[in-house]
């Protein structure tokens, strides 16, 4: 019983040697695969970099560029006020108003100064002063310049006014305002030809004096037109028109 007992243990033994021998065996093979992948890689980065040194230099392109030849003869002469819509804005305003007709006359009370009309004086033309002038401060007000005129009964204001229109576009907010109020009061509408929504007012009765009044508002870039006509005699549209386009186009 003892030899047999003994024989068995031996054979166990052996097993287990045998199996521990085949787990080393195949934990060293990964390490040997990983091995060699590594030597491939930096055998071909030696490889690479013996092949690119031996290679010649490519040359860099220049830094100096290509002169260009320039042109000859005069430069152009600069627009004139009648093409360049900035220099005429920028300009005196003034003289893009109507001239007075041969044969008007002054006006009883003229407003402003020289043609020139504060914004104070402005703002006194609304119903609320106070908030108005506040308005256009805010609004960036630059400048107006007004011309008036009478012939007979019937009496010709025209105003130009100018904003800044570099935060909000207060010529285009002060044109729809005016043709809002205007299309209230007014019985005809006419489009000002060429002007984009430039418009005149006619047949809207009598005004507080009791006297008929005409209207016409328009937009060229950062300046606002306004055109007011008043007579004790009916205005048609006709002459209304007329003056709004002629104005409209000296802009």
């Amino acid at each position: 019983m003892d030899t047999a007992y003994t024989s068995d243990t031996s054979d166990t033994t052996d097993a287990s040697d045998a199996t521990a021998a085949a787990v080393r065996r195949r934990g060293r093979t990964p390490l040997l695969i990983a091995g060699g992948a590594v030597l491939g890689v930096v055998a071909g980065l030696c490889a690479g970099y013996t092949v690119q040194a031996g290679r010649a230099p490519t040359p860099l392109p220049p830094l100096s560029q290509p002169v260009l030849a320039q042109a000859k003869g005069k430069a152009p002469a600069p627009l004139s006020a009648a093409r360049d819509r900035k220099a005429a804005t920028d300009g005196d305003l003034r003289n893009m108003l109507l001239k007075r007709p041969a044969g008007a006359s002054d006006v009883e009370r003229p407003a402003g100064s020289d043609g020139w009309l504060p914004m104070s004086d402005y703002a006194e033309y609304f119903t609320r002063p106070d908030a108005e002038f506040r308005t256009l401060l805010s609004e960036e007000f630059r400048r107006a310049a007004v011309a008036e005129w009478r012939e007979g009964s019937l009496v010709v204001t025209i105003r130009l006014v100018q904003f800044r229109d570099e935060r909000v576009v207060a010529s285009q907010e002060a044109l729809d305002g005016a043709e809002r109020w205007a299309a209230e009061e007014s019985g005809h509408t006419t489009a000002i030809s060429g002007s984009g929504n430039g418009r005149v007012y006619t047949g809207g009765g009598l005004d507080s004096g009791g006297r008929h009044r005409a209207e016409a508002f328009a937009r060229r870039g950062n300046v606002s037109m306004e055109l007011w006509l008043d007579s004790d005699e009916p205005i048609a549209a006709r002459t209304a028109l007329d003056l709004a386009q002629r104005q409209w186009e000296r802009m």
